[in-house]
């Protein structure tokens, strides 16, 4: 009998590629993110970039961002969606998750307004896999004493796009 041997991702490849088809759904017409919450190698919520329940999504109407040329990394407030971790950190509130102690996985470096929920929802790790324009959020990350780790795919034909990304 012949055994091939299987390469079995690691925990963080595994948990990364949820949260790059996480992001698959999202709505946003300049970033697609995705993010997921784990606990003990279990999976608490996912949540990615759209409009608040109930309403239009920039896929549909447009991006008042865009139309406004508003820079990434700048004037969140002007953003209608929601990001990826603020859903997942709600989605872990409405369903009676706790997230203390808990590892974000994301497609993009949280900005600072997600950096400050991650912190209060008590997520002691956070692990992204493309740079955002926001060196705020990596100050309060250290000041909070969160683990930040960028993240790269091993690098084969398969994963440079995703690298990328």
């Amino acid at each position: 009998m012949v055994i091939m041997k299987k390469t079995r991702p690691t925990t963080d490849e595994y948990f990364m590629e949820i949260a790059t088809i996480v992001a698959k759904r999202s709505t946003c017409l300049r970033n697609m993110v995705g993010s997921v919450i784990v606990r003990d190698n279990r999976i608490l919520t996912t949540g990615y970039n759209g409009a608040p329940r109930g309403l239009a999504h920039c896929s549909d109407i447009g991006c008042m961002r865009i139309e406004q040329s508003i820079p990434s990394g700048m004037r969140h407030e002007k953003c209608r969606a929601v990001h990826a971790e603020q859903n997942a950190i709600i989605q872990a509130a409405l369903h009676g998750i706790e997230t203390s102690g808990a590892t974000l996985y994301c497609t993009h470096q949280p900005c600072i307004l997600c950096t400050k929920m991650i912190i209060n929802a008590g997520i002691k790790r956070v692990v992204f896999l493309q740079s955002y324009p926001d060196p705020d959020s990596m100050d309060f990350f250290k000041e909070a004493g969160i683990v930040v780790e960028k993240f790269d795919f091993p690098k084969t034909e398969e994963n440079e796009e995703k690298n990328e990304k």
